[in-house]
């Protein structure tokens, strides 16, 4: 294989010499980064459309995206950078070249998740309302963003010889990435491996969670039940997936893959935490929600608002 070939051999589909980045006016522009921002733009839409639905105001989805994208890419690199410190403690400067990849996507959720609640507080809104629409656009964004790192060559598995096997040259990954199992198939004459493509699964694995998304999100009992379905759904699937991938972060001084532990955590309280609210709603402590209260949230908002230009 030459260097920029990928190839799914049992699909029967070979691509060859596909590119890292591009160039406009002279400025080398990476595909990674702009796959994440089409993902992180196409998911901001689709928040404000679902808010728009769900009867909330949509502009107060784009107000909180514009602080939401800052500090979730600053979490991203921050919680990368610090389960690889070994790669950067002697090269500081490293740390802001983020054209290589290195953005950790339960860095960007805990960063957003912060933001949100210190937004709602501000603006006085409901964090559990406005949240709800925007993991919606957050898994999209997730599905979308994980193509990027297909175009950087980064994110696979162990080795395969499944029928979504993937084959990269050898020269194209990170030798750190290549595992044990894969480099006892790795033998003379042979540049390239052959791998689980995960990225491609997580890909898949959040477009099913976004539909299930749509499909329930006008039937959820309480605010925030969207975002313990993403929660869960999400974490259930990163869980098994990091099990197969070889560029693991692991918790420092253990051989325990972080975001299996923050998986699992994810998984086991947004199921926790959907019983306790509903039983709470069924005794009659906490009221459901409905789409009329919705309806006359909103028309509140939009008298506040005309009361405030006024």
């Amino acid at each position: 294989m030459n260097a920029g070939d990928i190839a799914f051999p049992h699909l029967g589909i070979y691509l060859e010499n596909v590119p890292r980045s591009f160039s406009v006016f002279g400025f080398d522009i990476a595909f990674y980064g702009l796959i994440i921002g089409i993902g992180v733009f196409a998911g901001i839409l689709l928040a404000a459309h679902d808010a728009k639905v769900m009867k909330l105001n949509p502009d107060i989805i784009w107000d909180f995206a514009i602080y939401a994208v800052i500090f979730s890419v600053i979490g991203a690199r921050i919680y990368y950078v610090i389960f690889e410190w070994d790669a950067y403690k002697n090269n500081l400067l490293e740390i802001f070249n983020t054209r290589k990849g290195g953005m950790a996507i339960y860095g960007a959720v805990i960063g957003a998740f912060i933001t949100l609640f210190i937004f709602s507080k501000i603006k006085k809104k409901n964090p559990f309302q406005i949240g709800d629409s925007s993991v919606v656009g957050l898994i999209l964004g997730q599905a979308i963003g994980r193509w990027g790192n297909f175009m950087n060559r980064e994110v696979f598995g162990e080795y395969t010889d499944s029928l979504f096997a993937m084959r990269l040259p050898l020269e194209a990954v990170r030798r750190r990435d290549i595992s044990e199992s894969i480099a006892q198939h790795i033998t003379e004459g042979i540049n390239y491996i052959q791998v689980h493509p995960t990225f491609l699964y997580e890909s898949a694995w959040n477009f099913l969670i976004l539909l299930l998304m749509l499909l329930y999100r006008k039937h959820k009992k309480f605010h925030g039940e969207i975002c313990l379905l993403y929660f869960a759904g999400y974490g259930l699937g990163r869980f098994v997936i990091e099990g197969i991938r070889t560029d693991t972060l692991f918790i420092p001084n253990t051989t325990i893959p972080v975001s299996q532990v923050l998986s699992l955590i994810m998984v086991v309280f947004a199921v926790g935490a959907d019983i306790v609210v509903r039983c709470l709603i069924k005794k009659g402590k906490i009221a459901a929600y409905t789409p009329a209260i919705a309806v006359e949230t909103e028309e509140n908002h939009e008298k506040q608002s005309k009361s405030e230009k006024n």
